[in-house]
């Protein structure tokens, strides 16, 4: 549950939250963009207006000067025109001499007329940068705007930082971090308001860059101080750059900032699930999974197994604890019916030895006498068909009694042993079954218990009875290992195999009754059964007994 539904929500969560985050502050920031662009083209759009306005107002001076015979006449005229120049007014001749100026103390005249010898032909107004000095104070620089009509020159100057100012006053209040300037072609500054941006040279600024080129728009950069906003649009008539740069999340409203650290209110439940992974994990599946492992084991008569501490939670530990308690009471139960077996297999192999005997002694004695009876008759009869008959009768009983009696009791285990058994065991089912069984011993054999060997020797016959009846094989093998302490005897087969159950109760249900006898003898002589089958691939079983 914790892997497959709370660990993909916690990330499912964690993802829409920080994507949802990325799309805020992608939304953020075009927000301030397209309003930093808004102000620049707005402000650009009022500076170029007002360039405009100076450049027809010194156009009509000039051609109004040259209607009448006074220049000063002419600037009386426009007058009202005088506050848009703050450096003044005035009018000059084709060789720059000044003709008329109001006020008369400005020393922007000089550059005028330097200016004007230096222009030649006339042409439309111009703009020009010149020093000006205003109530003793020498502002950093001032237009200069000239018109010429005729022989007569008219010019205007003003305040281009006042122009500026007042143009971006309405749309740009400035803030943390956040600056506005204009500047010209040649990286010289108009105006400023704010930090000016120090990672770099003005011309090489990418606002500036773009805004010369004509370019309106928004891009962005980052810095050591995050990442910056910046918004720029032309001053056409002058080629000016305006640009507007601010740190976008510092125009951000405070609590549209705070809910970007939201998506880390998840962290803390995607920390948790994984610890509580890990914990499941470590303390209660894993745990769980061993002792599933070692209760099969148990089954499968492994005692010592689901004694070995699988660790986990208080609850898991008590549940060893108790099918170790059970298992205790299972050997003890297994001991007592174990007793029981022995003496009722004791009983039965007992009663086999006096059945065979009796056959061997009493039975086959007459049948053996019978029949030789039967070969004297024919000598004396030598044409009595019948008798040969009966001979071939008795002879096959004969025959069939001795198997019998060699299945009852195995006289070359009693004699020889286990091996030589065995050895003899395999020679017969090849013999009667047509299947090719091979045998093999490892080890230096030796004799074994009583018990010991007829049951091993009961558990090959029983594997092999199987394979012949129910495998379908075509090879089989029988494998005796003798090793220190321990005699391991294997029984395998090519035939058509089976889903091996998890626990020996499975057996009976599958109707596997020669399997779970297989398994009873090898708990009666305390052996440890393993089978092994793949349908399609045969079958193994294996049991090993410690000597």
């Amino acid at each position: 549950m914790l892997l497959l539904f709370l660990l993909p929500v916690a990330l499912l969560l964690l993802a829409v939250a920080v994507g949802g985050s990325l799309l805020h502050q992608t939304a953020m920031r075009d927000l301030v963009g397209e309003r930093d662009e808004r102000s620049t083209r707005a402000a650009a759009a009022v500076i170029s207006e007002q360039l405009e306005q100076r450049a027809v107002a010194v156009s009509m001076l000039a051609e109004r000067a040259a209607q009448m015979a006074e220049p000063e006449q002419a600037l009386a005229d426009l007058a009202p025109f005088l506050p848009e120049f703050g450096g003044g007014l005035a009018l000059a001749g084709a060789d720059g001499r000044l003709l008329a100026a109001r006020p008369h103390n400005q020393e922007w005249h000089r550059s005028l007329a330097e200016r004007l010898r230096q222009r030649g032909a006339p042409g439309p107004p111009s703009f020009f940068l010149v020093p000006l000095s205003t109530a003793g104070a020498v502002e950093e620089s001032a237009l200069v705007v000239a018109a010429t009509a005729n022989a007569l020159t008219a010019a205007g100057a003003f305040s281009p930082f006042e122009l500026a100012r007042r143009a971006l006053s309405p749309v740009f209040h400035g803030g943390e971090a956040a600056s506005a300037f204009v500047v010209t072609d040649t990286g010289e500054i108009i105006y400023h308001s704010g930090a000016l941006p120090l990672n770099t040279a003005l011309l090489d600024h990418p606002g500036v860059v773009s805004a010369l080129r004509g370019e309106s728009g928004t891009t962005t950069f980052a810095d050591e101080h995050g990442e910056h906003v910046v918004a720029f649009s032309p001053v056409t008539p002058v080629g000016w750059a305006m640009v507007i740069e601010e740190p976008w999340h510092a125009v951000a409203d405070p609590l549209l900032r705070t809910t970007e650290w939201a998506p880390l209110v998840l962290a803390p439940v995607l920390i948790i699930t994984l610890l509580g992974l890990t914990f499941g994990a470590r303390q209660i599946v894993q745990p769980l999974q061993s002792l599933a492992e070692k209760a099969t084991s148990l089954a499968w008569g492994d005692f010592d197994a689901i004694e070995e501490p699988v660790g986990g939670i208080v609850e898991i530990q008590h549940l060893q604890r108790e099918l170790v308690h059970m298992a205790q009471k299972v050997r003890n139960a297994q001991q007592n019916l174990r007793g029981f077996l022995g003496a009722v297999t004791a009983g039965q192999e007992d009663e086999r030895r006096r059945l065979a005997r009796d056959l061997h002694d009493d039975t086959i004695q007459a049948l053996i006498a019978l029949n030789q009876r039967i070969q004297l008759a024919q000598m004396a009869e030598p044409e009595a068909t019948q008798l040969a008959e009966m001979q071939e009768m008795v002879a096959g009983l004969i025959a069939d009694l001795r198997r019998t009696i060699h299945a009852l009791r195995p006289i070359y285990l009693e004699d020889l042993g286990l091996v030589p058994a065995l050895h003899v065991l395999t020679q017969e089912v090849a013999d009667s079954a047509g299947l090719a069984v091979s045998f093999t011993s490892t080890g230096e054999p030796r004799r074994l218990s009583p018990e010991v060997e007829l049951a091993l020797y009961r558990i090959a016959q029983e594997a092999l009875n199987n394979v012949v009846r129910h495998a379908a094989a075509r090879n089989a093998r029988v494998t005796l290992a003798c090793q220190a302490g321990a005699v391991r005897l294997t029984v395998s087969d090519d035939g058509r195999g089976f889903v091996v159950p998890e626990s020996p109760a499975g057996l009976a249900p599958q109707a596997h009754f020669g399997l779970l006898g297989i398994h009873e003898r090898a708990e009666l002589i305390g052996a440890r059964l393993r089978l092994a089958s793949v349908p399609g691939q045969g079958t193994q079983v294996e049991v090993e007994v410690g000597v």
